[in-house]
């Protein structure tokens, strides 16, 4: 089974402890203390990372998709202005990267991000990121890949709106460039999905089909769905983080709150520790129960000195210290030697 070391502290495989990283994204919504507060907020929950993503006002967005997104209709108030109005109101400042990482050391949680461009990877490796996490949009843009690759730490590579060709030669891209070091995230590009289209099956697909750890980037509502993600082996969990649902924003609406980010990041451990293994395993509190809730021959009417036993002479009930329901083929035809009253447990010193 492929082991990942994901930070120098952590390792990563199918059916580990996931590590999880809060997406906290463009969710600070440009303002510092917003993005300090959620990084303690997710520390408080016990996230293993804040994510953030690097990108500028021409890292991603041509000219042709700003001008065609000149104003949001949206009567939520969740944007506003124009796109382009929105993205320089929200992308990270290069000081912003390294004043977000020297506060993610001071409270002791991994700082990473998402590049768009090479010139964001060289950002990101003089933060000495632990790894890069690429996202779906990137998987087919391969000298990018092949960039990321080349700086030697583990790859995170999300694989919505993908297929299984273009995610193996994704893999291939960064095998070639000399890293084998490589988490898959199962990722639907929706938010929300629609539940009939989450595929969680697809995590035990993906562990099978190319023998990578297997995580999950989630973009559902609430936290039931990355949960359940954890029993099929997730070994990363990502989930956008806000500390307020109706702040306005691309992803608040669907991130997970304070008190959402907290029941995965305890919950998800106790689905590891509950999951076990494939060989059946009686612990031995549990074999001590058996005195207690199994059942004992008794006697269904009083018996009386010389009666041969029959099966209508027979009841089985608590305690199970007596005689098991399954040796009652011994106890049918034997003479009892010494009456045994109605209701009372039968010894086999009753018999001759």
């Amino acid at each position: 089974m492929k082991v990942v070391n994901i930070t120098k502290e952590k390792t990563v495989q199918n059916f580990s402890t996931p590590y999880i990283i809060a997406e906290i994204g463009a969710n600070h919504n440009g303002d510092m203390q917003l993005a300090k507060k959620m990084i303690d907020a997710a520390v408080e929950c016990g996230c293993d990372a804040v994510k953030f993503q690097s990108w500028t006002p021409d890292s991603i967005v041509s000219k042709e998709e700003y001008d065609r997104n000149q104003r949001y209709n949206d009567s939520a108030k969740k944007h506003f202005g124009s796109l382009r109005e929105m993205v320089d109101k929200y992308y990270l400042r290069t000081e912003q990267h390294y004043d977000l990482e020297s506060y993610c050391r001071q409270k002791n949680i991994d700082f990473c991000s998402t590049p768009f461009t090479n010139r964001e990877v060289d950002l990101l490796e003089d933060l000495h990121v632990p790894f890069y996490k690429i996202a779906s949009m990137d998987i087919n843009n391969y000298d990018f890949l092949a960039y990321v690759a080349q700086k030697g730490k583990p790859v995170i590579l999300s694989t919505g709106m993908s297929t299984l060709g273009e995610i193996e030669t994704a893999i291939k891209v960064v095998n070639n460039a000399g890293n084998d070091d490589i988490v898959l995230l199962h990722c639907i590009s929706i938010y929300p999905p629609l539940y009939e289209d989450i595929h969680l099956n697809n995590i035990t697909m993906l562990q099978q089909t190319f023998g990578y750890p297997v995580g999950f980037s989630d973009h559902t509502i609430g936290y039931s769905i990355p949960l359940a993600s954890v029993a099929l082996g997730s070994c990363v969990i990502e989930k956008h983080f806000t500390l307020d649902k109706d702040l306005p924003g691309w992803d608040h609406e669907i991130s997970a709150n304070p008190e959402e980010m907290k029941i995965i990041c305890q919950e998800s451990h106790n689905i590891v520790k509950s999951l076990g293994n494939f060989k059946r395993t009686v612990s031995s509190a549990e074999i001590a129960k058996k005195d207690k809730f199994r059942r004992s021959a008794v006697a269904k009417i009083e018996i009386n000195a010389g009666h041969i036993v029959s099966v209508n002479d027979l009841d089985f009930k608590r305690p199970g210290t007596g005689i098991q329901p399954e040796e009652i083929k011994y106890l049918i035809g034997r003479k009892v030697k010494s009456g045994i009253p109605e209701g009372e447990l039968i010894k086999w010193e009753h018999f001759e």
